[in-house]
């Protein structure tokens, strides 16, 4: 059975550009202004339901602060034992640290505040949602808190022709109506089988059809 859906690594990075902002205007506009060295809170904390892009903005912020010639990591869970971070950090998915990496993330807090670096941290929830250290919960409400919010259909739709016309292919109304309707809900899987059509188009040498959707679907199933 083939598993085209399987394979979605991105062909292109998350970046700020192709994070499509939505109801997220002012907090990309924030994330943007910490790159540029700008004056205000350089301490953020953004939660969302899972798709909502939260994953995507903290990769997107490091990577533009690297191209930049910055110092800056993206740590996607554990923080690393005795990791003297600094410059810009961002911590993916609070929720999940243990005991020891929510200590950690008290130290590296303070010691990007003193040193002048700048912290963004995802979870699931706002911080007085979640069950977590007492001192930590404190100080990641000190900083900016935004609730990342997921795009509606119509900004799905805009998302998805942007997708397609980017891998070069044009996405009839019918097949992007199918997919909105029948998928699962989240964005990046929705764009992963747009991916996956693509190439399975490129191997039966067929257009973009409802037909050739369906098709690929079944294999999957």
């Amino acid at each position: 059975m083939k598993q085209l859906l399987l394979d979605i690594a991105a062909d292109v990075p998350p970046t700020l550009d192709n994070f499509l902002p939505g109801r997220n205007a002012e907090l990309l506009h924030t994330l943007q202004t910490i790159l540029q060295g700008g004056v205000g809170e350089r301490f953020v904390y953004i939660w969302g339901e899972p798709g909502s892009g939260r994953s995507h903005l903290l990769r997107a912020w490091i990577h533009a602060a690297l191209q930049q010639g910055q110092q800056a990591a993206y740590v996607p869970g554990e923080i690393p034992e005795q990791w003297e971070g600094g410059g810009l950090v961002a911590v993916d998915d609070v929720a999940r640290l243990g005991q020891d990496g929510q200590i950690a993330l008290f130290h590296l807090y303070n010691r990007l505040r003193e040193t002048g670096g700048a912290l963004l941290v995802s979870g699931p929830v706002a911080p007085a949602g979640l069950d977590a250290r007492p001192d930590l919960l404190t100080r990641l409400g000190w900083g900016l808190v935004y609730q990342v919010h997921g795009l509606n259909d119509a900004e799905k739709a805009v998302a998805l022709q942007a997708h397609a016309r980017e891998r070069g292919f044009s996405l009839p109304q019918e097949v992007l109506d199918y997919l909105l309707r029948h998928w699962r809900r989240d964005l990046p899987s929705l764009m992963a089988v747009l991916d996956a059509l693509d190439r399975y188009t490129l191997e039966q040498q067929r257009p973009v059809t409802l037909p050739l959707l369906r098709q690929l679907l079944q294999l999957e199933l």
